[in-house]
């Protein structure tokens, strides 16, 4: 859930899950909540939901637990009334981030993302300040080694990908990460998997316009208040414009 890439954020979301399910879990539980507000409870007619469903199974979130948030979701009145929100800040060595989540209030999501950016060299901006810095995209993310067969070589993933209108690819060692328009994610996705290719996951993203280069402090202090922000039970993900 930390930096620009979102081939990375899919690896550290999995040690996440590792390491602490429970909280894992409670914020894909609220990530289906308000999937399910926004288009219904039904993944055939909504994508936001087919996504978060997605996510879900690719953090190993039990079925029965997917099946009581959804329920949970279309209880009239019930439950807690969730809201997204997406703030822009700076970390150390004038480091641009965006801090997405979902709160049931907002209130105190803003104090505990400001105070955790106050305590770590950072500060939390105005909007439009930071988002400027970013476009959205849809990441569509595959594993060599999860290939069936040994003829999905790199160079012939790079083909499918590209024929699956993939708008730009990357290599992070054996992961490879697409990128598309936003609205085409899905079907770049269900191209890949009709040609036989298991795709890990494929969701949004904001990536940067630019890259800035860091000294080892500075993305050492970085990492350290990235994942302080994910700690945070209404931070779902943040994204970076520091170089690797």
């Amino acid at each position: 859930m930390s930096g620009h890439s979102h081939a990375k954020t899919i690896a550290h979301a999995k040690g996440i899950a590792d390491q602490k399910r429970g909280a894992a879990f409670s914020k894909m539980v609220r990530l289906i909540t308000v999937a399910v507000k926004d288009g219904g409870a039904n993944p055939e007619t909504n994508a936001r939901l087919r996504m978060a469903l997605d996510q879900a199974k690719g953090i190993n979130m039990p079925k029965d637990n997917i099946e009581r948030a959804i329920a949970r979701a279309t209880g009239a009145g019930e439950g807690q009334i969730f809201s997204e929100f997406l703030f822009e800040g700076y970390g150390p060595g004038n480091v641009a981030l965006l801090i997405e989540g979902i709160t049931d209030n907002k209130n105190r999501a803003v104090n505990d993302v400001k105070t955790i950016l106050n305590q770590n060299n950072g500060k939390i901006v105005g909007e439009g300040a930071i988002r400027w810095m970013f476009e959205r995209k849809g990441m569509v993310i595959v594993k060599v080694e999860d290939q069936a067969s040994e003829k999905q070589t790199k160079e012939n993933l790079e083909m499918e990908a590209i024929e699956a209108g993939a708008e730009d690819i990357y290599w992070f060692e054996n992961v490879l990460e697409i990128r598309t328009a936003p609205e085409n994610a899905e079907a770049v996705k269900k191209a890949l998997e009709g040609k036989g290719v298991k795709v890990e996951s494929f969701s949004l993203s904001w990536l940067p316009k630019e890259e800035i280069e860091g000294d080892e402090k500075i993305k050492e202090q970085n990492e350290k208040l990235i994942e302080k922000l994910t700690d945070n039970d209404s931070v779902q993900e943040v994204y970076s414009n520091l170089k690797d």
